[in-house]
């Protein structure tokens, strides 16, 4: 009797925390810090380009997000031909900045690997807040 009572305790124990984590592993999101239909997402396509003999390790996309939405990350796709190479995503800073290197070489015994290299489009999308005013940014 006490296995029985010790087996179903341990399914018990076993199960809670399925039934108590939602789905984002345990991670509570704050939904109110703006409301939806108050952001709108911005996309700002550039060109980059990366030489063949590149000698820095690193290269980076960098900008500003005017009236940037709370809580939203800056997400920067990278394509060549068309094709995607590199997504990420990073934080906006304070004052509204935010900035995102990626590597471009590595060193693999001694020998030089160009991980990107020639022309690429930066597909950058950005959150912002609508405007609340009646006036007009030129």
């Amino acid at each position: 009797m006490k296995l029985l009572v010790g087996a179903i305790f341990g399914f018990f124990l076993l199960l809670l925390p399925s039934v108590t984590i939602p789905a984002s592993q345990g991670a509570e999101w704050d939904q109110k810090l703006v409301p939806e239909d108050n952001v709108v997402l911005q996309k700002n396509v550039i060109s980059m380009h990366i030489p063949n003999d590149s000698k820095l390790p690193f290269a980076a996309v960098w900008g500003t997000v005017q009236n940037p939405a709370p809580g939203y990350p800056v997400v920067i796709q990278i394509y060549k031909d068309g094709k995607p190479v590199y997504f990420a995503q990073t934080d906006v800073k304070s004052d509204g900045s935010y900035e995102k290197y990626f590597r471009v070489l590595s060193i693999d015994n001694g020998k030089a690997i160009h991980i990107f290299q020639g022309d690429y489009t930066v597909d950058i999308y950005k959150a912002v807040l609508k405007s609340t005013t009646g006036s007009t940014s030129t």
